[in-house]
């Protein structure tokens, strides 16, 4: 996924470790992802779809 934003909009991407299955995205402080709230992983494209929304 990181590749894939990068690729696409030739930005950094942050990874942060954590613990606890807890996987969100962030962009410019909105979050727009969090597993721990919908209780899955993101669909292959949905993060660049969401990001293409802001």
């Amino acid at each position: 996924m990181g590749a894939e934003l990068k690729e696409r909009y030739d930005t950094s991407v942050e990874l942060i470790g954590s613990s606890g299955g807890v996987f969100e995205v962030v962009v410019d402080g909105k979050q727009l992802f969090s597993k721990k709230k919908l209780g899955r992983f993101p669909e292959i494209g949905e993060i660049v779809h969401l990001i293409d929304l802001l």
